[in-house]
């Protein structure tokens, strides 16, 4: 299975697609889309829409995982990575992909084990379990292989539940 992980906002776009094979994770690319912050908002958002897409298009993911909003104290910023949310969303529903959201909470206790769990602590986490010389840059890079690990922890459990992907004698 292969899956994007995405770590939303309207400046930078972090990325990452993983592939998972059994319990073994492999990072296939990662990186950010970013957007000029003196450029019109709704250019802004085409620009991300149409990277999303490239990048879906290109590197064909099987699942998309996206980290949810989680309530920030300055509104103009939550608004505006909300609508970007929304075009990375749409890119992928249009797509035909099944999306998975999960909170900050959610990707640091698939990761790390620890829902409270420092920033550096999810980086070195994501580094080791993909096998990294170094923690990917920026830190929104870091984050959406976070969110495409967390996708694959949770879908292993899920599909454990689910009978699937068991082997039976």
């Amino acid at each position: 299975m292969r899956i994007m992980g995405i770590d939303p906002g309207l400046a930078i776009v972090g990325f990452g697609f993983v592939d998972k094979n059994g319990s073994k994770l492999s990072p296939i690319q990662y990186g950010c889309i970013t957007t000029e912050a003196d450029t019109d908002q709704g250019v802004r958002l085409k620009q991300i829409y149409e990277s999303a897409v490239q990048l879906i298009d290109k590197y064909k993911p099987d699942a998309v995982a996206i980290e949810k909003l989680f309530f920030n104290k300055n509104v103009t910023t939550a608004l505006s990575v909300g609508q970007a949310r929304g075009v990375l969303i749409l890119a992928a529903v249009q797509r035909g992909l099944p999306i998975a959201e999960y909170t900050p909470l959610q990707v640091k206790q698939a990761v790390v084990g620890y829902g409270k769990a420092e920033k550096r602590q999810v980086q070195e986490m994501v580094r080791m379990f993909l096998n990294l010389v170094s923690i990917p840059k920026p830190d929104d890079v870091a984050d959406a292989l976070a969110v495409a690990i967390c996708h694959a922890h949770t879908s292993t459990f899920h599909d454990r539940l689910n009978g699937n992907g068991v082997h039976k004698p």
